[in-house]
């Protein structure tokens, strides 16, 4: 199953020169939940922007057209060469960025979205349009001591 996982805004800014916009601790024990042991994609850039490199106990794929090696993960010159080499019954998770997002929405099975309850100031990069997918479960979450914005889990599926 090919899942997206990514947190928007309202507008579905996504990012800022190459960071989050949000900080949000639940979502990041979420993505860690949903994404450990299993197999995540994502562009150079995004790769680029985690802290430690290569995130643990997960297969890493990085998509770039460039003939580049990166410690522990896998380097792909294409979303279709990476979903390739991966088994059907295989859950894969694509983790960004937006034009790796734009690539996947048409082949994904399922958004793992966290819907943020903000316009952001200043956003450059954007999530594309999921307008028609078919919401299956929601969980809500206020405003709290370490979350600075109301928030939601939506998992959607393609109609």
């Amino acid at each position: 199953m090919i899942n997206v996982i990514a947190a928007v805004a309202r507008n579905r800014a996504i990012g800022f020169q190459n960071k989050l916009l949000y900080w949000l601790p639940d979502d990041l024990r979420r993505f860690k939940t949903l994404t450990t042991g299993h197999t995540i994609i994502m562009g150079r850039r995004t790769f680029e922007s985690l802290p430690k490199g290569a995130l643990p106990n997960r297969r890493n794929i990085v998509l770039s057209q460039s003939n580049i090696t990166i410690d522990n993960a896998e380097v792909f010159s294409s979303l279709e060469v990476a979903l390739a080499t991966c088994p059907a019954s295989e859950d894969v998770f694509i983790i960004g960025g937006a034009n790796v997002y734009a690539q996947s929405v048409s082949v994904a099975d399922r958004l793992c979205l966290t819907e943020v309850d903000d316009l952001p100031k200043e956003a450059d990069a954007f999530f594309p349009d999921y307008t028609g997918w078919k919401e299956v479960w929601e969980e809500q979450h206020d405003v709290d001591e370490r979350h600075a914005y109301r928030f939601r889990f939506v998992d959607y599926i393609r109609p």
